[in-house]
């Protein structure tokens, strides 16, 4: 157990991510008691307050109320957030996790005081209905205690992996940015179905279906997707005349180099900026 008295959690930074993480931890604690929001709009502070019933303060306060600081700004905010966070933090009574894309633990460390244990995570929006998949690395004092810590924090918004840190950028374009994907395949799909004539809502009820169903035939049943594929795949069908398009518009080369793209900027947001 990390030392100090402080106990709680302390989310800095209110946007999307902090919000689903947000959510999914008073989801699970049954309230907001012992969770800090440090936003800096006072309007989107009074909204994340009074959605969720927890305590608003700055970063002084959180450091002073929490041990464990969730660190949830966009990439390019990190360096200027961690220069006003460092007066206030000490390496024996905190754990600093980090949620934001690209950045390693190490440019973390070297901003705030020595020996301070840091943790990054990759974790991803479905979390905001508790099926997210969050993916940790420990820096470079950070212990198995703080990484099991850090993974109790996450459990309860979906699942937890761990990884070296080495592999971050690449659960970066994977898992953090997959939903949008997803979603980008789910609203192709919907369109295709306007155009075949169907009203949108019929068509979007027809495939939010199919992708959930999908999904849980991927995680439950143990088989390849190429398995699962092939079993929707009649010899001369309908869904083999779909696939030879999907193929000949070179659609899993896209896929793949889009993803190489995403790792690649996750690589660039994890350098210091100018």
């Amino acid at each position: 157990m990390i030392a100090g008295s402080r106990r709680g959690l302390a989310v800095v930074g209110g946007g999307k991510i902090g919000e689903a993480l947000l959510a999914g931890l008073v989801r699970q604690a049954g309230s907001g008691a012992g969770i800090w929001v440090v936003e800096r709009s006072p309007q989107r502070a009074a909204e994340l307050a009074a959605r969720y019933g927890v305590g608003t303060v700055d970063l002084a306060e959180a450091a002073a109320h929490a041990r464990v600081l969730l660190l949830a700004v966009k990439p390019q905010d990190v360096d200027a957030l961690l220069a006003l966070l460092a007066p206030h933090v000490a390496a024996d009574a905190h754990l600093v996790v980090s949620v934001a894309a690209g950045v390693p633990t190490a440019r973390i460390e070297a901003a705030l005081p020595a020996g301070t244990p840091v943790v990054r995570v990759m974790p991803n929006t479905p979390a905001l209905v508790d099926a997210g998949m969050s993916v940790l690395s420990a820096g470079a004092h950070a212990t198995e205690e703080h990484l099991d810590e850090a993974e109790a924090l996450l459990a309860p918004v979906g699942r937890v992996q761990r990884v070296p840190e080495s592999q971050q950028d690449a659960v970066t374009a994977l898992s953090g940015s997959g939903p949008a994907y997803f979603f980008f395949l789910v609203e192709a799909m919907i369109d295709a179905g306007i155009l075949l004539g169907l009203p949108r809502s019929l068509a979007a009820d027809l495939i939010v279906q199919t992708a959930y169903g999908s999904a849980v035939m991927l995680r439950d049943s143990g088989e390849h997707p190429v398995q699962l594929r092939e079993a929707v795949t009649s010899p001369g069908g309908t869904t083999i005349a779909a696939i030879r398009e999907l193929e000949r518009h070179g659609v899993r080369a896209a896929l793949i180099a889009a993803i190489e793209a995403a790792h690649q900027r996750s690589v660039e947001l994890g350098r210091p900026q100018d």
